[in-house]
C-alpha cells in the first residue's frame, strides 16, 4: 500500500497539517489527567473553590482547542485521501486506456471495474484511518506510559501485563482476518461479473427464459460473499468483547490495586483518578491500532490489485524511434503476416500477404472463423503480429505512434457501439471539431438522416447508454456516420453492413464510393452482394489467403469463393 502513497505527494502540505494538529490535540489530551489531578489534589481536597474554576477553565480550554484541532485534522485527512482517490482513479483510468485488448481478455471488465471503484474507496477510508491514528496511537501510548509511570511507579505493572496480551489477541486476529478479506475482493469481481453480465444479457436471458437460472447464478455468488462477510464478522464480534473486557480488567486492576496503595497512604486519589485515565488513554490507543489491524489488511488487499493494473505494462507501446514525420496516402500493405492469440495453439491467420492503395475498394470475405476481423484489428495496432509487418504509406505501423496510426483510420468495428448522449454527439466522436454541417452531411452519406429526422428533437436525441433505443440497422449507420466525420485516409469496415437491407446495403454503397473515393478502403462482409463490386477481393480459410482478384477472376480461379457465392446466389445471379 506504500506504493500507492507515493500519489499523496500533492496533497502532502494536508498531511503535514493533519499530522501537526494531531499531535497538538494527543498533546491535550495527554495533558487533562494531569489538570484532573491537580483539582482533586489542589482543589476539592483542599476545598478551594477558586483553584477548581481555574484548573477547570483551563481544563475546558484545552478540551476546546483540542477539539478544533480535532475536527481540522478530520477535514484535512478527508480531503487528502479524496484527493489521492481521485489520482488513483485518473492513474488507473489511463493505464487501463493504454492496454490492448490482450490485457483487457487477460484481466477482464468486471474486475477493473471494482478495482476502480470499491478497491480505491477501500484505500481512501483507510488512508483517513492512518492519517489520523498513526500520529495519536503512538503518541497517546507512549505518552500515557510515562505519564502513568510518573504519577505512580508501582502501579504501572499493571500495563506490563495488560499491553502483551492485547497486542497478542490483536495479532492473533488480524492473522484470521487478512486471507480472507483478500477472498472478498475476490468474491466482490465474481458477484460484479455476474450482474454485468445479467444486465447486458437480459434480452438474451429472456429470450431463452433462463431466468431461474441466473437468479442462482447470481444467489450463489451473493452467498458466497456473504458467508465470507460472515466469517469476518464472526471474528469482529469476538475481537470488541475480548478487547473490552481486557480494557476493563485492566482498570478493575488499576482500582482495585490503586485503592490498596491509597489506603496504606503510597498514593493519593488524583494520582489515582489521572492514572486510571492515563489507562484509558493507553488502552483507547490499543484499540485504535486494532481498528487499524482490521481495516489495513483489506486495504491492503485492494492496494495490491490497484498496483496488478497500475503496474501492469501494456503489450503494446509506441516504440522509442518513431517514423510519424512521413507523408502518403493510406496506402495497407501485409507482408508474410502471422499471428497468434494468446494460448492458442495454431496461428489465426498465418503468410498473409496483400496490399490495399488509395482509391480501392478491398474487400475480405470468408467462413466464419477464417481470420477476418483478426486480420483488419492488426492494422490499428489492436494487437502486434508475431512476425511479418503491417505497413501503412512504407513505414511499419510499430514504428509509428498510436495516436498518429489511429487518427489516420476510419474503423467501423463489427459490433456497433454507441455512447450515452445525443445523436450529434455520438457521430461528432469521429472528429471532435467536426461542424453541424459535416455532421449532417456524414449522416446523409451513412443513409442514417432519413430516420434521424422523424425521432424527436432530430440529432439532438438521446442514445440510451449501449444505443439500446435504436435498431441494430440505425446502430451500424451511426456508426459509419462517426467514421465517415473523421475523414482519414483509411476505412475499415468490420461487417458493417450485415444489419442493413440490400436496398440500403445499395444505396450505402453507392454513396460510400462517391464520398470516399480517393480514401484506402477496407470492407469485411459475409454477403457477396456487399463485396462484388470491389476492385480487389481476398478471400480467406482456415487463416489463409485462399485467392485474391475480382468477383469475376475468382469465379474462376477459387474454388472457396465459388461455394460462398453458390450458397447465397442463383445460378442466374451469379451469371
Amino acid at each position: 500500500m506504500l506504493k500507492l502513497y507515493r500519489y499523496l505527494k500533492p496533497f502532502r502540505h494536508l498531511v503535514y497539517g493533519v499530522f501537526i494538529l494531531i499531535f497538538l490535540q494527543t498533546l491535550g489530551d495527554l495533558y487533562l489527567p494531569t489538570l484532573m489531578s491537580d483539582i482533586i489534589n489542589d482543589g476539592v481536597m483542599n476545598g478551594d473553590t477558586q483553584k477548581i474554576l481555574h484548573i477547570g477553565g483551563v481544563m475546558l480550554l484545552v478540551a476546546g482547542v483540542a477539539a478544533v484541532f480535532s475536527i481540522l485534522a478530520s477535514f484535512l485527512s478527508a480531503k487528502a485521501a479524496v484527493g489521492l482517490g481521485t489520482v488513483l482513479r485518473s492513474k488507473l483510468f489511463g493505464r487501463i486506456e493504454s492496454f490492448s485488448l490482450h490485457e483487457f481478455d487477460k484481466i477482464g471488465t468486471a474486475t477493473l471495474i471494482t478495482r476502480t471503484t470499491n478497491d480505491i474507496n477501500q484505500v481512501q477510508t483507510v488512508t483517513i484511518m492512518i492519517m489520523r491514528m498513526m500520529i495519536s496511537a503512538p503518541i497517546m501510548a507512549i505518552g500515557g506510559i510515562i505519564l502513568a509511570y510518573r504519577e505512580d511507579k508501582a502501579l504501572t505493572w499493571v500495563f506490563a501485563v495488560a499491553i502483551p496480551v492485547l497486542a497478542i489477541v490483536i495479532v492473533m486476529i488480524a492473522s484470521k482476518m487478512i486471507p480472507l478479506f483478500r477472498l472478498v475482493q475476490g468474491k466482490i469481481d465474481r458477484i460484479n461479473l455476474v450482474l454485468r453480465e445479467k444486465l447486458t444479457g437480459v434480452r438474451v436471458i429472456r429470450a431463452f427464459n433462463t431466468i431461474e437460472h441466473e437468479k442462482k447464478r447470481f444467489d450463489a455468488a451473493n452467498v458466497d460473499l456473504t458467508d465470507n462477510y460472515i466469517k469476518v464478522n464472526k471474528i469482529m464480534a469476538f475481537m470488541m468483547p475480548t478487547i473490552m473486557l481486557i480494557m476493563n480488567l485492566t482498570s478493575l486492576a488499576i482500582l482495585w490495586f490503586g485503592g490498596i496503595r491509597i489506603s496504606i497512604g503510597d498514593m493519593d486519589l488524583g494520582a489515582l483518578s489521572a492514572f486510571t485515565q492515563y489507562a484509558m488513554q493507553i488502552m483507547m490507543s490499543m484499540l485504535m491500532l486494532a481498528m487499524m489491524f482490521i481495516m489495513v489488511p483489506r486495504s491492503q488487499a485492494a492496494a495490491v490489485r490497484i498496483n496488478e493494473v497500475l503496474e501492469t505494462v501494456p503489450e503494446i507501446e509506441d516504440a522509442k524511434d518513431l517514423k510519424d514525420t512521413f507523408t502518403g496516402k493510406g496506402y495497407v500493405e501485409f507482408k508474410d503476416v502471422t499471428f497468434s492469440y494468446h494460448g492458442a495453439e495454431e496461428p489465426a491467420i498465418r503468410d498473409i500477404s496483400f496490399a490495399a492503395r488509395p482509391g480501392e475498394f478491398t474487400a475480405i470475405i470468408g467462413s466464419t472463423g477464417s481470420g477476418k476481423s483478426t486480420l483488419i484489428n492488426l492494422i490499428p495496432r489492436f494487437y502486434d503480429v508475431d512476425s511479418g509487418s503491417v505497413l501503412i504509406d512504407g513505414v511499419d505501423v510499430r514504428d509509428i505512434s498510436q495516436e498518429n496510426l489511429r487518427q489516420k483510420i476510419g474503423f467501423v468495428p463489427q459490433k456497433a457501439v454507441l455512447f450515452s448522449g445525443t445523436i450529434a454527439e455520438n457521430i461528432q466522436f469521429g472528429g471532435k471539431q467536426a461542424t453541424e454541417e459535416e455532421i449532417q452531411h456524414a449522416a446523409e452519406v451513412a443513409q442514417a438522416a432519413e430516420f434521424i429526422t422523424k425521432m424527436d428533437g432530430g440529432y439532438d436525441h438521446v442514445i440510451a447508454q449501449g444505443g439500446t433505443n435504436v435498431s441494430g440497422g440505425q446502430k451500424q449507420r451511426l456508426a459509419i456516420a462517426r467514421a465517415l466525420v473523421r475523414k482519414p485516409e483509411i476505412y475499415i469496415f468490420d461487417d458493417s453492413f450485415s444489419a442493413l437491407d440490400f436496398k440500403t446495403d445499395a444505396r450505402l454503397r453507392a454513396a460510400l464510393k462517391q464520398e470516399i473515393a480517393e480514401a484506402t478502403v477496407l470492407i469485411i462482409a459475409q454477403r457477396v452482394g456487399t463485396v462484388m463490386d470491389a476492385d480487389r477481393i481476398i478471400v480467406l480459410d482456415n487463416g489463409q489467403i485462399a485467392g485474391i482478384g475480382t468477383h469475376k477472376e475468382l469465379l474462376n480461379s477459387c474454388e472457396v469463393y465459388r461455394e460462398i457465392v453458390s450458397s447465397q446466389l442463383s445460378e442466374e445471379e451469379i451469371a
